[in-house]
């Protein structure tokens, strides 16, 4: 079983043991706080499980259906976690406006405060492990889960900051208003994953600096004369790169070949925790015009000896 698997079973198992303890206890106290806490959890533990059949479809080979893999299924359950997630902090915040006007009270609140103390260490520990994992393997649903449960991070110091403060106070309306302020921040907090996945669905390039430094290791090659038309994209397992490599026209085959095999080797230890799909095209000068007009849509092919047909 890969790494990332197994970190969505042990998160999916922290998810179901504070699902149960905060559940009953918020039932028992009338707490928002801690109902939306527990409400949050068994979001988590549904998510957790989700990814984890996510992850196992991601790493599945390419095949004759799927020629590329299907590694964007992980993008498309981050976007499904952080809509998720947007809706149990409406939820929430619902639940929080619905006790202010009703005035509705909270009890037990000492054990609730050693629950929520509980849910801190809990959630802690598998933060610490999820972040270990997601800098290991760079996985988009590791990190969206890592996120999400650092976000329940925060939410829990804050609902033992609201039952603490009911306790001294007696005043219910807190806990409800800091319900409301854990429902939005869940929300904003859901933004980061949504987009990241939607951006590997878009086919967004890699971050500028591996792109740069992809364009080194091509452009500083010796035999090498130029490059264009450098292309890149991630699917979050697999990153995948297309360039257009200007070598000499007296070169044999064999030379351009083992040229491209010295490059794409230098290109993939950039990341050796991310699978590289690296695909050159040899030009025997540059043609980077051409190939931006038939980019562009100007012309309906581009070969030597035929008439280029113009759309214009």
């Amino acid at each position: 079983m890969s790494a990332q698997r197994r970190a969505t079973l042990i998160a999916t198992s922290s998810a179901a043991l504070l699902t149960l303890v905060k559940l009953v206890i918020g039932i028992l106290s009338g707490s928002v706080a801690v109902i939306a806490s527990a409400i949050d959890s068994i979001l988590d533990m549904a998510i957790s499980v989700f990814n984890f059949f996510a992850i196992k479809k991601a790493e599945e080979h390419p095949d004759e259906t799927f020629n590329y893999g299907k590694g964007k299924i992980q993008a498309i359950a981050g976007v499904i976690e952080g809509t998720i997630i947007t809706l149990s902090g409406l939820y929430i915040i619902y639940e929080a406006i619905s006790k202010i006007i009703h005035g509705k009270g909270t009890g037990y609140l000492g054990v609730s405060v050693l629950v929520m103390l509980f849910s801190i260490l809990v959630t802690w520990l598998l933060v610490r492990y999820l972040l270990r994992v997601a800098k290991a393997t760079d996985n988009i649903v590791i990190k969206a889960d890592a996120l999400h449960y650092k976000t329940d991070l925060l939410s829990n110091a804050a609902v033992v900051v609201a039952l603490v403060i009911v306790y001294l106070t007696g005043w219910d309306w807190v806990d409800a208003l800091f319900g409301l302020g854990i429902g939005l921040y869940i929300i904003y907090s859901a933004y980061e994953i949504i987009h990241e996945g939607i951006m590997i669905l878009l086919d967004r390039s890699l971050d500028s600096d591996k792109v740069a430094k992809i364009g080194e290791i091509i452009g500083n090659h010796p035999k090498v004369n130029g490059y264009h038309w450098l292309k890149t994209r991630t699917d979050g397992t697999h990153n995948f790169v297309e360039f257009h490599l200007v070598l000499s026209p007296e070169m044999t085959l064999e030379e351009a070949h083992n040229i491209a095999e010295e490059i794409e080797c230098k290109i993939a230890s950039l990341d050796p925790n991310k699978g590289w799909v690296i695909t050159p095209h040899f030009d025997p000068y540059d043609d980077e015009h051409i190939n931006e007009i038939y980019y562009e849509g100007r012309v309906k092919y581009v070969c030597e000896g035929n008439s280029s047909e113009s759309k214009e």
